[in-house]
């Protein structure tokens, strides 16, 4: 009888819950592994809610989230915990998933324990060290030390090469938050807050590098267009982080259209995304999920490092300009044919079997 290959699977934030959440799924199903799942809680409250939606319980818990952490504090911290948990766990194979710190500090103590890593969704490059910050650069460090990197897209996998990374070593697979995506779509829940007759705009905002001055750009631009538009109104869940809710809550008082939510379980999110006429937001998740549902995407950033979007027409790079911003999404209000050249449901992301892909390749280790 061969015996299963444990497979340990660190999540600490809520989009790494969503795009680890069928990779978990698929592994416990399959009697060739035996999967554990550690879980850094790096963002706990978000991250508890996606886990209750997959029927998700950690097998190990560090609870590692501060108020206000810095990174360094952070980084250092879970180093010390992820070391005694490879020791503990004594894992086959280490997976995690993009561009967090627990994905740096989980590759470095995988590495450190010569447990090989697996690097789900690599390969997403911007070029700028500090953009995003820290996580580009945490996706090019974890890449020095990944035994497989599982590429979402041909494009991730061209960087990829470009750095030398052996083919071998590169597999396409999809993103597997199209694979999340599908499997909770029909449990999605309209938003309360939705008025008839109304369009909804749904923005989310919480990159480090937009904090400060960027923000509150971000969130002028967005009063206005609710303002200079009587038939739209604006969700906009509200990030914990005390940098991003100070900003906000102060640029919406006394706008009465604009909806100032804690932060969505993930149900209510893809209900709000399907119900939205258009979605405006610096998150890295969002290009890729709003575009598989028909809802054209405003990126609120200077840069991405998720292009296959812009380049397939269903998102718009427009930055941080107040002005720009307000100009691309009154056009998209306002024209029609514009908006729909956006809206085609297209998604250069996947068709939804990433994690059987992904299965695939440990299989075969």
């Amino acid at each position: 009888m061969t015996v299963p290959k444990t497979v340990l699977c660190a999540i600490g934030t809520r989009p790494e819950a969503i795009k680890m959440a069928p990779v978990i799924l698929a592994l416990r199903a399959d009697p060739a592994f035996r999967c554990r799942v550690l879980a850094t809680a790096q963002h706990r409250q978000m991250l508890d809610q996606v886990l209750s939606v997959f029927g998700i319980v950690p097998d190990v818990d560090l609870d590692i989230m501060q108020p206000d952490q810095s990174l360094c504090d952070l980084t250092g911290r879970l180093l010390l915990r992820l070391g005694t948990v490879m020791a503990e766990e004594a894992p086959d194979i280490v997976l995690a998933q993009g561009d967090t710190t627990t994905v740096l500090t989980t590759a470095i103590a995988a590495f450190y324990a010569r447990i090989p890593f697996g690097h789900v969704e690599a390969g997403l490059r911007t070029g700028d060290p500090c953009n995003p910050f820290p996580e580009e650069m945490n996706r090019v460090l974890t890449a020095r030390l990944a035994s497989w990197h599982f590429a979402p897209t041909p494009q991730a996998a061209h960087h990829l090469r470009v750095e030398n990374t052996p083919d071998h070593a590169i597999h396409v697979t999809g993103n597997t938050v199209i694979d999340a995506l599908h499997q909770v779509r029909d449990k999605a829940r309209r938003p309360a807050c939705l008025t008839p007759g109304r369009r909804l705009i749904l923005a989310t905002l919480h990159r480090r590098e937009n904090f400060g001055a960027p923000l509150a750009r971000i969130c002028a631009a967005l009063r206005a267009i609710v303002e200079a538009n009587e038939d739209v109104e604006l969700l906009l869940p509200v990030h914990h982080n005390p940098n991003v809710r100070a900003t906000v809550t102060e640029a919406f008082r006394g706008c009465c259209r604009a909806h100032l939510t804690d932060p969505l379980d993930y149900l209510d999110f893809v209900g709000a995304m399907e119900h939205a006429h258009m979605v405006m937001s610096d998150s890295g998740g969002v290009q890729e999920e709003a575009p598989a549902l028909g809802k054209p995407v405003l990126i609120l950033r200077e840069t991405t490092e998720r292009p296959e979007a812009v380049e397939a027409g269903v998102a718009a790079l427009v930055g941080t300009d107040a002005g720009a911003i307000r100009a691309r999404a009154q056009r998209l209000l306002d024209d029609p044919a514009a908006y729909a050249a956006m809206a085609r449901g297209a998604s250069p992301f996947g068709d939804g079997q990433a994690a059987r892909r992904i299965l695939g390749v440990l299989r075969a280790a």
